[in-house]
């Protein structure tokens, strides 16, 4: 491939607006976030919350319908008098995208059909394997899930990668020393050529941010910091329900804030499992860590106390700069170590007038799989639909 690699311009014609080069409308995506935000709002209802006329809006939720991308259910009860107003959902069916997420250990990977709906994961082990290795792998337990799922090659839509390392430029990430294969290379590519289907490239931790503002915290909260505790320590920023990118596509990297003595004393998971061999408990991998983990282990409160000034100093600087609603504990992190982190936090606030100021909510991530996975899997709905 020559020239920049742009995903949209490979997207299948059959998913494409008549004579058109775009998936959907500014106006459809409009109309479908909604229906993904609000699953079984009424066509009257819908209305509401545009700026659009009703004859537009049932024009355009007509359209959706023919071309099989909502469903048009029964009638919504107790709407009041008149016209019976159908219920309204994304057609699950239309198309499913595969997320593929690369951490230094391990490779998730999440199939979602178009409508939110998780219909396999699968893992793969990363360790002692080359990336073609490792592809092949992936491709292959896809192809599993494909048959297992009964689901057309042709209804695939895409494909989101998310791996660990901070955003260069294009699809180009630079990972840690585990990942030295997979960076400071076009990724898109590749994908593409492994799967025939257009490839959207992330970082890891703005990919469970995302995963966390669909399925998780962000269904109740619009504006979250995430802190993604992984091999390395990331994140990602949600403001308004959107995943904030910046200007070079690194906002949300936390480490950035610490110096080169610092860096060893954030809270990378790498360390504790450093400090966790050297006490004698046999911890392989972060993923074996994190399905085994026990806070009484020795090691661990000793490095809890070590990373808490830089974690407290991390944790103020994002109270005072974003001013999130909450902070929320993902990536890879065991829920009992997010707490003890949690549980010697201090605010530096000092109150005016006796009035503090306020401040956010921690949050322990509920999801219990790969966060970083589910948020790839679902990106190429939210960057082309909704």
């Amino acid at each position: 491939m020559s020239g920049a690699y742009v995903p949209e311009a490979l997207i299948a014609s059959r998913f494409l607006r008549p004579h058109e080069t775009t998936v959907v409308s500014s106006n459809e995506r409009r109309l479908l976030q909604l229906i993904w935000r609000n699953p079984g709002i009424s066509r009257s209802e819908i209305t509401a919350h545009t700026d659009l006329t009703q004859q537009s809006v049932h024009r355009i939720l007509d359209q959706l319908a023919d071309r099989n991308i909502i469903l048009l259910g029964s009638a919504k009860p107790g709407l009041g008098r008149g016209q019976p107003s159908p219920m309204l959902h994304l057609n699950g069916a239309h198309t499913y995208a595969c997320g593929i997420s690369v951490n230094t250990d391990i490779i998730g990977i999440c199939i979602v059909d178009f409508a939110g709906k998780i219909l396999g994961e699968r893992e793969v082990p990363l360790r002692e394997k080359t990336m073609h290795q490792a592809l092949q792998l992936v491709k292959q337990q896809v192809a599993e899930l494909q048959q297992h799922n009964n689901l057309s090659e042709d209804d695939l839509f895409g494909i989101g990668f998310a791996i660990a390392g901070y955003h260069v430029d294009g699809t180009r990430h630079n990972g840690p020393l585990p990942l030295h294969e997979w960076s400071m290379i076009e990724l898109g590519p590749i994908i593409t050529d492994l799967f025939g289907r257009p490839a959207w490239v992330i970082n890891g931790a703005k990919s469970g941010a995302v995963a966390e503002s669909l399925f998780g915290t962000g269904r109740f909260i619009r504006h979250f910091a995430y802190l993604s505790f992984n091999y390395g320590f990331g994140g990602g920023v949600i403001i308004d329900g959107e995943l904030l990118q910046g200007g070079n596509g690194n906002a949300g990297e936390f480490s950035g804030l610490y110096d080169e003595v610092e860096s060893e004393r954030r809270p990378a998971l790498q360390y504790l499992i450093d400090r966790l061999n050297r006490n004698g408990v046999n911890v392989p991998s972060i993923h074996y860590m994190r399905r085994n983990f026990n806070r009484d282990w020795p090691g661990v409160t000793e490095w809890v106390d070590d990373v808490t000034p830089a974690y407290i100093r991390l944790v103020n600087a994002i109270r005072a700069t974003l001013d999130p609603q909450a902070i929320v504990f993902g990536g890879q992190i065991p829920p009992a170590l997010a707490s003890m982190l949690i549980e010697r936090t201090k605010i530096f606030d000092r109150p005016r007038y006796g009035v503090h100021r306020g401040g956010p909510k921690f949050i322990v991530s509920e999801i219990a799989s790969d966060a970083a996975a589910m948020g790839a899997a679902i990106m190429p709905f939210r960057r082309m639909f909704y």
